[in-house]
């Protein structure tokens, strides 16, 4: 029998696994028998007479009395597989007393056995012989909600679903075999459920102090009435709930509002029945019984309002009426009658705290006149109500206010141990022995300040109240996260921060409320809040629950002692009573006995067993009794407390136990390769540990904290820290209890090295180690242990007894303050521990496997870091006795918590290099700075002024040794460099070492990986700090956070200003160069000026954006700080007093040079010469009325000799002496030729004073003075000198000094420096880089040949490296493009589109071409100057579309910059320049468009007879494209916009194009495109003479309706190539001009 068969199938490593032991009672004479089963068990549940077992692979087996099975009741049966599972894998099993469930991987609920009150939730079968599927449907019943766990009561079932919400079925819900949400956990994050026979227990998840404060759902999710009504007196508040919403039962009937009873005495029997108020008949039958299906799911449910669910038993209502037993706000019972006037209440309450046995002698229920009593005291008894309306007011608010304001104890977080106050409280309870109101309320503010059940409900209450009460209990005491605060940051540690909640029967106490009332809805147990509790198990009437730190606490039913002490019953959680020593980690509870499987003084654990003895009488006489009552004389056959069962050592290493009926099981794994018991090891060591912390914690800390005298005895910067230490130790606590239930788990459920946290997780552990280290070296340094002595003495005496035992301290007669270090120092040993623990476990796996790698090298990762604690604790105690050994001003001003002490010069081991004869210098190193004191010898206190060096920007090299033998070390910091000398070469390579390894452990931010134990290399030169400027200068008290090289700002960094300026960006050699951004406050106007653009040598320099406070913004060049080449200057918006924006040349500072000037205010545009912020030279000027002025400029005026000329063409030549005003000699000419000579004075357009002659041109004179017309531009600037500033810059950037002068390769080599610079400060902000940009940038980075002849393919080459190059503004050509672009634009938009400066416009473009072409020849060198010819090798490679002319073979190809840069430039000036030609050619246009509309509305064939086209080239068909049909089509008389229509439509094209050479390439297509048609219809090779091509051709021109063909050709005529004018092109294109001015002359007759 102690052989173990394994199936074939099974692992070899599962042998030893999962063995199963049962057994009943606890004598010497037990002993356990053995179970064999093929499969290790994984789980065992237990029923009154049955069990059922999960075994490795999901399968399920049932065994015992299985009446279900239609078998005799008494026979007991084998293990048997449950078939109906099969091919289901189940992952857990329960078992009530005659039913069981299992859930299956899926999240599947089946349920088989005794269906008799509907426990298996299927209706119409009393029994269940076979596990049969039951689905949990969600509120629309549309989809099935997974479950994760089940538990079984007697008729009665709960299950646990994935979202952590309670299920129930069976017993008293209505209808029974219904499952229904439990409303009262809604919203509430449940972790684990467990039923007895009628009650039933729930592990809630605390709500986090988020949560806590969700608004409160305060209207009925049926009705949408409110849930509470509140009335505001004089200081209180009385807050009603007598809202009521019944729902429909089943039957259609309205089922009567249940009222709560008041109860006489908690051993009264609870009659169950609904006890209504008078005018409703007796209670309902239980099927009328309300159907809580019909009640929405929200857990805001009324309690006893149809949700009603308790268990085996009928639905007994809540005695005390609690309100704060529910999630979020819930409505407590409902009242049949409206809630009383205050005055009633306080009589009532009256009578009652006077005797509080009236209640007693009432009768319990079915009176006529009770019922209004009834209500009355139920809505007294809700808690909220009853607490604010009666005497008790003020007690609970006080209660209410410690929730909000704990003192320190409570901040703590931590676990009570004060066991006699729970006595007390459970005495007084149990003493009353009555539910009057007090103890409902007292009973219930205890619930308030645990957990607000009615959120916001804090600010309802009267505020003069709550000041009253709160202001007494406010203590400053920032320690460990509060209540709902510790972190259980990562998710991956189980929380401990957990609520039991209750429900059901309690007449034997089982509920754990203080009474034995039943609860219709789970309520929370307030003693066992902030007990962290991590399992609840319930056995028939007794509940038990387990805490994290090892402890047992039971109530209820104590009639064979199965709660482990020996109140009977207890109506509270109470402790069991187990030797010191003995920490339970795993509990179950049968009909009457308890089984506890703990750790003992060896790994192995034990087991203790309270409860009956099983005897076969007894057990006859225990079914007879019913279990409810025991005689006195039978003491003797139960435990009077846990004993230990002997055999419990045969069984292995146990990994669970557990109990049901009247037996006991224990499952065991046999300790292969020492495995097993390694994992018991960690796990028993972990809990021990947690329980150490625990005592410290609560025997130490807490009483520390609460001493009052503390803070005054520390001083506040100590006391903070002890502050920060407490809080750290509490979260390393809570971290190590969190890790000893995950290890519990861990063996009770997959006992494998895979889900060790601590593995996966290592840094969480080392984390919160290193925190707490460093908490803890930091009050060592400052003195804390050494300060607490005083303070301590009288808590701790003379003999510090507790002291020593918790700090395992052996010595005699220790020192109080060494026994606190040795105390707070103890956590940092355990890290060995888990390094010990792993590493033996590591020791059972191959060397290869991957769990060995892992656990090697977790463990090498904590041996490291205990090594690593250990030097940390060496210098904090060489630190503290560093402090201890030179008090003194100067020192106590260094003494900082962080700061350690690494070498002092006090043994003169280093001195200053050329120091005065009597000083004395005393040089400090810390782990953050080097100090350097100051002072003069002869003198008492010899340190006058000392230094501090921040580690991080020191830089420190060793001076090469001469002929003198000093050892010289120098140190360089960001404003001093100093030598020192060392008294030995020992002594000078023992501070280099330890000021570098100083400095680079500041540097890595003395991480817990920093300090390693070997030597350390240099510190890089190159470093990232942060630094505050002391010295006078530029920079003083700015602060500087960034790169450095060598005590250097080098690289990108920040510095603050204190005055609030802000530079962000590049620093070269300590001062700003490269890319950067300054902001700078404006103080008068209350803005900031801000610069983004390049710097030198820290001033401005280069292109960048100034946008001042005052609105104005600045793009442009900058030099030395000012604003210095070309810019642009916009001031003010558009719907401010001046807007107007300038663009042009500055010299420092000043606007000097050629620039245009925008005056939006005025509607005027000045283009011209300036001088010093004034318009001064030669100009124009361009008004949005059409007034147009050329000529000088002085003192910013119009001062003398110009040209004025009006819209209308009214032209004056002459003086001027201001803006538009005219003085002196001029001629005046108007529009019609008359003119007007002498001396004018007089603005214009106002009255203008004449004296001269007038002159009427007769007709005969006309060619003679048809000179007399203006000629416009004589005036102005050359275009050669505009945008001079633009061209230079762009020479600049290629790197040389003047135009034309300079290295050609030196140029490339400066724009692939602009390029990638310019690249990578792009790449920064990788949004403004579209992909395409980004390709084009690559291929430009890669240098074309630039040297070497020039042939056609590499002339094909260079345009379109050009045509790349123009296409970024990153390269310097792209930049000269793209701001050649925008002053062009700038200049002739807007009121710059006046005809008259056309001739301007298009010289402007010719001159961009002259010099763009000069830099391109000057970058390659043997391009031919302007029309210089390249000689063609072979076939030229050009694509059409090039500006080849299409004629026979030539000679080469003509260099022309027009072909070249046309292509490039024209596209982006297009919109502009052809504005400007539609102005000048409106009226030729106009008669043009004329005279073609007219002619179109002739039929094809007329209007080629009307302009004369021969008839033979008439097309007598249509192509067949151009029909509808498949066949030609005649041309008949009617036909139109048929003929020659291809070539028609390629002519249109001629407005899609941009350059003259495309719009040439057009027209040479569409005569083409007539002589194909021509030929194909003459079928035969055609060659035109111009008499028959011209009509052709002009039928085309009319049938295109070209609208501005005027403009077209004049674009054409003025930017054509010169080399084409005279071949192929320029003749078709005299062609064309020839139609437009023929179509203008044209007579329609």
């Amino acid at each position: 029998m102690d052989t173990l068969r394994k199936s074939s199938e099974e692992d070899d490593d599962a042998g030893g696994r999962g063995l199963l032991h049962t057994w009943k009672g606890y004598s010497y004479s037990v002993t356990p028998e053995r179970l064999l089963l093929r499969r290790p068990v994984l789980q065992v549940a237990l029923g009154a007479q049955h069990g059922v077992l999960l075994v490795e692979g999901g399968q399920v087996y049932s065994f015992g009395e299985l009446p279900w099975k239609q078998r005799p009741a008494s026979e007991a049966v084998e293990p048997t597989l449950e078939s109906a599972l099969g091919g289901q894998r189940v992952v857990t099993v329960a078992a009530g007393s005659f039913h069981s469930g299992a859930v299956t991987e899926d999240g599947g609920v089946h349920m088989w056995g005794d269906n008799g009150a509907g426990q298996c939730g299927l209706s119409g079968l009393s029994l269940v012989p076979n596990p049969t599927p039951l689905a949990l449907l969600d509120s629309s019943g549309a989809q099935t909600v997974p479950v994760v766990e089940l538990a079984c009561g007697e008729k009665h079932s709960l299950a646990l679903s994935v979202q952590r919400e309670v299920w129930a079925w069976g017993g008293a819900t209505v209808p029974p075999w219904k499952p229904q949400r439990v409303e009262g956990l809604a919203g509430r994050c449940v972790l684990q459920v467990a039923c007895g026979a009628d009650h039933n227990l729930a592990l809630v998840r605390c709500l986090g102090s988020k949560e806590v404060q969700r608004p409160p759902v305060d209207k009925c999710n049926q009705c949408n009435q409110l849930l509470f009504t509140m009335t505001d007196k004089e200081d209180h508040v009385i807050i009603s709930d007598s809202h009521f919403c019944s729902p429909r039962g089943e039957d259609g009937l309205q089922a009567p509002p249940p009222t709560q009873i008041l109860k006489s005495s908690p051993s009264e029997p609870v009659l169950p029945s609904y006890v209504t108020s008078s005018p409703i008949p007796a209670a309902p039958s239980p099927k009328s019984r309300t159907d809580p299906t019909s009640e929405p799911s929200s857990a805001q449910t009324s309690e006893g309002a149809g949700t009603v669910l308790t268990n085996g038993e009928q639905p007994t209502p809540d005695s005390n009426g609690s309100v704060q037993s529910r999630s979020g706000s819930a409505a407590p019972g409902v009242k049949s009658s409206p809630y009383p006037d205050e005055q009633a209440v306080k009589e009532y309450l009256r009578k009652l705290s006077d005797c509080t046995q009236t209640a007693s002698k009432m009768p319990p229920s079915g009176a006529q006149g009770s019922s209004t009593l009834n209500s009355l005291v139920a809505s007294c008894a809700s808690a909220v109500s009853e607490r604010v309306a009666s005497t008790y007011e003020a007690l609970s608010l006080r209660k209410m206010m410690n929730f909000y304001l704990p003192s320190r104890s409570e901040a703590l977080g931590g676990v009570s141990d004060n066991a006699a106050e729970r006595v007390r409280q459970e005495d007084s309870v149990q003493a009353k022995k009555s539910s009057s109101t007090g103890d409902i309320c007292e009973e219930e503010t205890e619930s308030l300040r645990r957990r607000l059940s009615l959120p916001g409900l804090l600010s309802q209450v009267s505020p003069r109240l709550l000041r009253k009460v709160g202001r007494p209990r406010i203590r400053a005491s920032a320690f460990t996260p509060m209540e709902g605060g510790v972190p259980d940051a990562p998710e991956v540690l189980p929380t401990l921060q957990t609520e039991v909640w209750s429900w059901g029967q309690g007449e034997d106490g089982q509920l754990g409320h203080g009474d034995n009332s039943v609860r219709l809805q789970p309520q929370c147990i307030k003693s066992l809040n902030n007990k962290e509790v991590v399992r609840v198990v319930a056995g028939a009437h007794h509940s038990v629950a387990l805490t994290a730190q090892s402890q047992v606490f039971s109530w209820g039913s104590n009639s064979a002692g199965q709660l482990g002490h020996m109140e009977a019953p207890s109506t509270i959680p109470r402790l069991a009573k187990l030797s010191e020593g003995i920490r339970v980690w795993d509990v179950s509870a049968g009909e009457r006995h308890t089984l506890l499987l703990a750790d003992g003084d060896c790994i192995q654990p034990i087991i203790y067993y309270s409860g009956q003895q099983v005897k076969d009488e007894e057990e006859k006489a225990g079914q007879e009794e019913g279990g409810e009552e025991e005689e006195e004389n039978q003491a003797g056959a139960y435990t009077q407390q846990p004993v230990l069962l002997p055999f419990c050592m045969n069984l292995g290493f146990v990994n669970s136990v557990f109990a049901g009926g009247l037996s006991c099981v224990a499952l065991s794994d046999r300790n292969v390769m020492g495995f097993i018991a390694g994992l018991h090891e960690l796990a028993s060591a972990e809990r021990k540990f947690y329980c150490k912390l625990c005592s410290i914690r609560s025997q130490v800390l807490r009483p520390l904290l609460e001493l009052e005298s503390l803070s005054s005895a520390l001083g506040q910067v100590t006391f903070e820290l002890l502050q920060m230490l407490a809080g750290r130790f509490s979260l390393l606590c809570h971290l190590t209890g969190q890790h000893a239930v995950s290890l519990t788990a861990n063996i009770r459920r997959c006992r494998d090295v895979k889900s060790l946290l601590i593995l996966d997780h290592t840094s969480i552990f080392l984390d919160s180690y290193n925190d707490y280290c460093s908490a803890v070296g930091n009050f060592h340094v400052m003195g804390g242990f050494h300060a607490l002595t005083k303070p301590t003495l009288d808590m701790f005496g003379k003999s510090p007894e507790l002291l020593q035992r918790l700090s395992e301290c052996s010595e005699e007669n220790p020192v109080v303050s060494d026994l606190f270090v040795a105390l707070f120092y103890l956590p940092s040993l355990h890290l060995h521990e888990y390094g010990r623990l792993l590493l033996k476990l590591g020791t059972c796996f191959e060397v290869c496997s991957s769990e060995y790698q892992k656990l090697q090298d977790s463990c090498s990762k904590f041996e490291a870091f205990t090594v690593q604690l250990k030097r940390k604790r060496k210098e904090a105690n060489y630190t503290f006795h560093f402090w201890k050994s030179f008090p003194g001003k100067m020192t106590d001003s260094l003494r900082k918590p962080h700061r350690r002490l690494i070498y002092e010069s006090s043994n003169k081991s280093l001195t200053l290099q050329n120091a005065g004869r009597f000083s004395v210098n005393w040089f400090i190193l810390f782990n953050d700075s080097l100090v350097h004191a100051q002072g003069v010898a002869p003198h008492k206190n010899p340190f006058s002024t000392h230094h501090i060096f921040p580690l991080a920007t020191l830089w420190v090299e060793p001076m090469p040794e001469d002929d003198t033998g000093l050892q010289g070390l120098k140190v360089i910091t960001p404003e001093e460099t100093f030598t020192l000398l060392a008294s030995s070469p020992t002594e000078k390579s023992k501070w280099l070492r330890a000021i570098n390894q100083a400095v680079a452990h500041a540097l890595s931010g003395a991480g817990r990986n920093a300090g390693g134990s070997g030597p350390r290399s240099e510190p890089p030169i190159c470093r990232t700090a942060s630094y505050t400027f002391y010295k006078d200068g530029r920079f003083k008290e700015a602060t500087y956070e960034g790169h450095w090289l060598t005590g250097k700002p080098h690289g990108s960094g920040e510095l603050k200003w204190p005055d609030g300026r802000i530079y962000t960006g590049s620093f070269k050699n300590g001062l700003e160069d490269g890319f950067g951004e300054l902001v700078a406050p404006n103080k008068t106007l209350n803005k900031n000026d801000l610069y983004q653009g390049y710097w030198k040598e820290g001033k401005m320099h280069g292109l960048g954006s100034y946008r001042y406070a005052s609105g104005e913004v600045y793009d442009g060049s900058f030099q030395d700080g000012v604003r210095h080449g070309h810019g642009m200057l916009r001031s003010g918006k558009h719907n401010t007093s001046s807007p107007s924006v300038f663009i042009g040349q500055w010299l420092q500072d000043k606007k000097t040079g050629y620039g245009v000037f925008d005056d939006i205010t005025k509607g005027e545009k000045y283009m011209g010469m300036w001088q010093d912020h004034q318009r001064q030279g030669t100009g124009v000027v361009v008004t949005q009325f059409g007034l147009y002025y050329e000529g000088a400029f002085k003192d910013n005026k119009m001062m003398g000799t110009g040209v004025l000329l009006s819209e209308d063409d009214t032209t004056y030549e002459g003086d001027f002496s201001d803006d538009w005003t005219l003085s002196g000699k001029g001629v005046l000419t108007m529009a019609n030729g008359d003119y007007l000579e002498g001396s004018f004075s007089g603005e214009w357009g106002s009255g203008l004073k004449v004296t001269g002659s007038y002159f009427k041109p007769h007709l005969f004179d006309f060619d003679k003075d048809k000179n007399r017309a203006v000629k416009l531009g004589r005036l102005c600037v050359s275009a050669e000198d505009k945008w001079q500033a633009v061209f230079e810059e762009c020479w600049t950037q290629m790197g040389c000094e003047a135009p034309g002068q300079g290295e050609n390769q030196k140029a490339w080599e400066s724009i692939t420096v602009a390029l990638t610079t310019n690249r990578q400060h792009v790449q920064d902000s990788p949004e403004t880089l579209s992909r395409s940009h980004s390709k084009t940038l690559e291929s430009l980075e890669v240098v074309p040949q630039h040297d070497g002849p020039i042939t056609v393919e590499r002339y094909h080459t260079i345009r379109l490296y050009l045509l790349q190059a123009c296409d970024t503004p990153l390269h310097p050509l792209g930049r000269l493009v793209e701001t050649l672009v925008a002053v062009y634009r700038m200049t002739y938009v807007g009121v710059g589109a006046n005809r008259r400066l056309l001739q301007q416009a298009v010289k402007e473009i010719k001159s961009y071409l002259n010099r763009i072409f000069r830099i391109v020849r000057f970058l390659f060198p043997d391009l031919p100057e302007e029309g210089g010819l390249i000689p063609e090798a072979t076939e030229s490679t050009l694509q059409p579309g090039s500006d080849a002319p299409v004629e026979p073979p030539r000679p080469g190809r003509v260099v022309s910059s027009f072909a070249l840069l046309l292509p490039v430039l024209l596209p982006r000036l297009y919109p502009p320049l052809f504005t400007l030609y539609a102005l000048e050619k409106e009226k030729e246009d106009d008669v043009y468009w004329e005279c073609v509309l007219r002619l179109n509305k002739q039929p094809d064939l007329a209007l080629l007879a009307f302009l004369g086209v021969q008839q033979k080239f008439w097309p007598v068909s249509l192509p067949a494209s151009l029909t509808v049909f498949e066949k030609k089509q005649q041309v008949i008389p009617s036909t139109k916009d048929a003929c020659f229509a291809s070539a028609v439509e390629t002519l249109q094209q001629i407005s899609t194009t941009f350059t003259p050479c495309d719009k040439l390439q057009v027209i040479q297509l569409t005569f083409e495109e007539i002589t194909q048609e021509v030929q194909s219809l003459l079928q035969q090779d055609f060659l035109w003479s111009m008499d028959d091509l011209f009509p052709v051709f002009l039928y085309v021109v009319l049938r295109a309706r070209i609208r501005n063909l005027g403009s077209e050709v004049s674009l054409i005529e003025d930017l054509m190539d010169p080399c084409v004018q005279h071949g192929e092109h320029g003749i078709m294109f005299t062609t064309l001009k020839a139609c437009y001015y023929q179509i203008q002359h044209e007579k329609v007759t």
